[in-house]
């Protein structure tokens, strides 16, 4: 399937490693250029050696994104380079804490400055841009415990938060032609990731885990959700705008 990409600008947060990193790569694979922000600039630097053996260009941007300046620049810097932004892909995300009483109050800003400003920052400085030139896609990662109850209090709170942000967005900016979804992933799988963690540290629970709760018998791949993402930043999916997406295996619950 063409999904007619080829020569736009994609920018993509967390792209260092894991999801980010796969979604990234997938669309280099279709010929988009590419943004790529993360905190580490080593790890920046090698994804992007990785990705311009596909012939694209690269724009590497170490930025943290709970900061206002470090988003600005971000920004800026895409423009300088590639003159325009066609598709932001919010990737970068977490929280940390425990329970809810064990959750300082700190540990809770923290996960709404990571999730739901920087979500909120950066569509601030794109959409301009993509109004400028004539529309574009925003892709949010938020996490089946978005769309239902699950996991740690702040994460499930933030996730939910971010969800809510892209149906408001979508509505608001359709007419601009600035389509805006998110994809709610299960549990994934890739090394160095808490599952990862897990896994190595107690495998018969995991056994368990995988048993009781991923119907497809396993964990999901970080190329399966980039794979959803490209598709939905494509012409293909033009009619897909204030959706969430789950990519989960059959894990989540919810009816709706």
């Amino acid at each position: 399937m063409e999904l007619g990409l080829r020569g736009k600008v994609a920018l993509v947060t967390g792209a260092s490693r894991g999801i980010g990193r796969s979604i990234a790569n997938a669309f280099a694979q279709e010929g988009c250029h590419l943004v790529l922000a993360a905190r580490s600039k080593d790890a920046l630097e090698r994804a992007a050696e990785e990705l311009r053996a596909h012939q694209i260009q690269v724009l590497t941007v170490p930025a943290d994104l709970t900061i206002t300046d470090d988003c600005k620049r971000l920004v800026e810097q895409t423009i300088q380079r590639f003159g325009r932004v066609d598709v932001l892909v919010l990737n970068a995300g977490g929280a940390p804490g425990a329970g809810f009483l064990e959750t300082s109050e700190d540990q809770w800003m923290i996960a709404v400055n990571l999730n739901l400003m920087a979500a909120v920052r950066l569509c601030r400085l794109v959409i301009p841009h993509m109004r400028e030139h004539g529309g574009g896609s925003i892709i949010t990662i938020s996490s089946i415990y978005g769309r239902e109850s699950g996991g740690r209090s702040a994460y499930n709170a933030v996730k939910a938060a971010v969800i809510s942000l892209t149906k408001a967005l979508a509505r608001e900016f359709a007419r601009d032609h600035i389509r805006v979804n998110s994809i709610a992933p299960g549990s994934i799988l890739f090394p160095g990731s808490s599952w990862d963690r897990r896994q190595r540290a107690d495998p018969a629970a995991m056994a368990v885990f995988v048993n009781d709760e991923l119907p497809l018998g396993r964990f999901g791949k970080p190329e399966e959700i980039a794979s959803t993402v490209v598709f939905l930043a494509s012409d293909q999916a033009s009619l897909i705008t204030g959706a969430c997406l789950n990519v989960d295996g059959g894990q989540s619950r919810s009816n709706i």
